[in-house]
């Protein structure tokens, strides 16, 4: 027996077709919802996590400015104490100059020449004086250049010719001169011995005279 289907066949492939793509259309509609759900769930995570870690490095951000000014204070107060403690040193070595100065002179003072003024500004200190000769002045100055650890950088200002009346009434030709030379400034210098006696440097006499000639 031959069986003849009558049915509209194409019709109905057309419709099986068309539902399998709607179905597969469908299906791939959900996988990629579901793939975009799933990727953004991750990068919220992500975000959540990110934000997280921003956040803790900007605390610890603020905590190290914080310890930066600390820092910063502290070492302005190390640096006004270092200046403290600088200027207290220049004090303790300054008290004993005057001393050291006048020893100095003293030792470094030739025969023949006899100093008449000393005065100091700052580390310079301007000499007036007296000499029986021109040798003698520079003597003076190149003891004062060579030969003193506390005095350097002699400078010879003024020399002239002068007569002086000696007590016998006789004519002597010296020489009025006045010098600038500057004091080193040492640190750690023991103090001198007038200093150490209790002598104040202002007892010193301020003119200093020169070895018997």
């Amino acid at each position: 027996m031959i069986l003849i289907n009558l049915l509209p066949h194409r019709e109905e492939k057309r419709k099986q077709r068309k539902r399998a793509f709607f179905l597969s259309l469908a299906a791939s509609a959900a996988a990629g919802l579901l793939i975009v759900g799933v990727w953004y769930s991750v990068l919220e995570q992500m975000t959540s996590a990110q934000d997280s870690r921003n956040a803790y490095l900007k605390a610890e951000i603020a905590r190290l400015d914080s310890q930066i000014k600390d820092i910063a204070t502290l070492r302005a107060e190390i640096d006004a104490l270092k200046a403290r403690q600088k200027a207290v040193e220049d004090l303790q070595t300054d008290r004993n100059v005057p001393v050291h100065l006048l020893n100095e002179l003293v030792k470094q003072t030739p025969e023949g020449v006899y100093l008449t003024a000393i005065k100091q500004n700052g580390q310079v200190v301007a000499i007036n004086g007296i000499a029986q000769t021109n040798e003698r002045v520079s003597e003076f100055l190149r003891n004062t250049l060579y030969n003193s650890p506390w005095l350097e950088k002699p400078e010879l200002v003024e020399i002239k010719a002068a007569a002086v009346t000696a007590v016998n009434r006789e004519q002597r030709r010296l020489f009025d001169f006045s010098m600038r030379v500057t004091l080193k400034r040492q640190q750690g210098v023991a103090p001198a011995a007038g200093a150490a006696s209790g002598v104040p440097a202002a007892a010193v006499p301020v003119a200093a005279p020169a070895k018997a000639s």
